[in-house]
């Protein structure tokens, strides 16, 4: 069968009623709780996670992904009228979008936002689509040693692309890769980490760790800050609507940002805020109106908003085709896969082909309920902008404690919570990125079983695993992507002890 005869299959099984309520479910949760200063998408699924739990997979998957697309739409919300994005990739349209809003132009903005991104997500949930079958081809041919350089490239591109710091991004994994330590010994049997805890003995819980390193660390971060700033909301004056010249001006944005947004989500070290950043570096070039970028520029809102999405619907590429994740919210949306005891990969488009292309069309569906759902209910959104944070975090808290409780009654499970919750306050602290650490968690199992896999096929022969041309250049790219950053960023402090010795004299 053909990719689109797999996705109208798809969209039989997203169509089911149960399937469209759990879609808008999703998507209303997503922006509902997206849409609050301060939380992106990566904390918006982590903390709704284990709302999942107890549905069936199908539905919880489309739930989740409703999720994931609703805290991307939400965060443009937070940027225009509050200036505050809620995660890196939303820098770019604080900048141009709250320009807009103090001039009396929101409306427009969070338009131009809404319509892009659904057009971005439309064209990158086809590509999706379309190119899956493909890279689920090239995967079938992986073994052992292929999988495994896979996963270092996991690991290293995940260390190196967050956080300030390579080795601070590399001393995270190490610790998640310890914490996937924890449990029976999957070739064994025997207890690993365990300290003689019972609890321990089925490993951690990935879901209680991504809601305690996401949701609680943020939490207690945000209450151990001793400046607190009252943020001001800026109101949508005069109509939501977009002119007949905002079209004019937006349209062409919009493709160009689908376009840069969903190749760079694809990649191993790609990321939305990178796409973001070009999409408007791109706009400033190409745009009739330089004047404006700076001020409050509709093409600097259009385009990046657009590769934001387009990138979402990307990184779902190497999730699904490959079980790799690339961002932080792709770990967590991994660890929603486990926890039904899936495994995205080559395999999952072969055992379960109707889960799979169901999820992808019902992106399709959410992309069209969030666009319905985001400009009618603007002034609602605005009212959650004005939830005072003590309110809104002690929120969060008492969110993840019900949730967890819910996914696994257990008081070691609540004490695990508050343990990495307090693991995850002290990294934000101490400038450690988090997703790293969940990526170990998630991903440690699966490389320690590829390598002894391929170790067993060898006889314990390390040259087998660089004997393979396509595990040599996985493992090649992975160091590449390890040492350029260190030896660009020795450079440029070379440079700067330089110009500052030349200074002084």
């Amino acid at each position: 069968m053909s990719a689109f005869e797999f996705l109208l299959q798809g969209l039989a099984t997203a169509a089911d009623p149960m399937m469209l309520l759990y879609a808008l479910v999703g998507v209303t949760l997503g922006t509902a709780v997206g849409v609050l200063p301060g939380i992106g998408p990566a904390l918006t699924v982590a903390l709704l996670l284990p709302v999942t739990y107890r549905l069936d997979p199908a539905g919880s998957l489309i739930m989740f992904a409703g999720i994931y697309y609703g805290g991307m739409y939400g965060g443009s919300t937070t940027s225009i009228l509050l200036n505050t994005p809620g995660e890196s990739a939303s820098i770019i349209t604080a900048l141009e979008g709250n320009k807009m809003a103090r001039k009396g132009r929101g409306g427009p903005a969070l338009a131009t936002a809404a319509i892009g991104s659904f057009i971005a997500g439309l064209i990158a949930t086809l590509l999706l689509a379309f190119l899956a079958p493909t890279i689920v081809k090239v995967a079938l041919v992986f073994g052992a040693r292929e999988y495994f350089a896979l996963m270092v490239l996991a690991f290293v591109t995940v260390s190196a692309a967050f956080g300030d710091s390579a080795l601070r991004g590399l001393t995270s994994l190490f610790l998640g890769l310890a914490l996937a330590c924890v449990g029976i010994d999957q070739l064994t049997g025997q207890a690993r980490l365990s300290f003689g805890v019972p609890e321990l003995l089925d490993g951690i819980e990935v879901t209680t760790m991504a809601v305690a390193m996401f949701a609680v660390g943020e939490a207690l971060f945000i209450a151990g800050q001793r400046v607190q700033v009252d943020e001001e909301v800026t109101a949508v004056r005069g109509s939501i609507w977009m002119s007949r010249k905002d079209w004019a001006r937006s349209w062409k944005p919009w493709l160009r940002g689908t376009f840069i947004g969903f190749p760079i989500g694809a990649m191993p070290a790609g990321g939305a805020e990178i796409g973001t950043f070009l999409s408007y570096a791109a706009e400033k070039k190409l745009t009739r109106h330089p004047e404006e970028f700076g001020h409050g520029a509709i093409e600097g809102v259009a385009g990046p908003e657009a590769a934001n999405n387009a990138s979402a619907a990307g990184t779902l590429v190497p999730l699904l085709t490959l079980g790799l994740p690339t961002s932080a919210t792709a770990a967590i949306m991994l660890a929603g896969f486990q926890q039904f005891g899936l495994q995205p990969g080559p395999l999952l488009f072969a055992t379960n082909p109707t889960l799979v292309w169901g999820l992808i069309a019902s992106l399709l569906i959410a992309n069209a309920m969030l666009l319905v759902l985001n400009l009618p209910m603007i002034g609602l959104w605005v009212k959650l902008l004005k939830v005072p944070k003590p309110w809104l975090y002690a929120g969060i808290l008492l969110f993840a404690t019900l949730g967890t409780i819910g996914a696994n009654p257990s008081s070691f499970e609540l004490g695990l919570l508050l343990a990495f919750g307090v693991l995850g306050y002290l990294m934000r602290l101490f400038g450690y990125p988090i997703a790293p650490i969940v990526v170990g968690l998630i991903l440690g199992p699966m490389a320690e079983q590829q390598l002894r896999r391929a170790l067993s096929i060898s006889q314990g022969d390390w040259l087998y695993l660089i004997q393979s041309p396509i595990a040599a250049t996985l493992l090649a790219i992975a160091a590449l992507a390890l040492i350029v950053p260190l030896i660009l960023r020795a450079r440029g402090e070379g440079e700067m002890l330089s110009q500052l010795a030349a200074e002084e004299d």
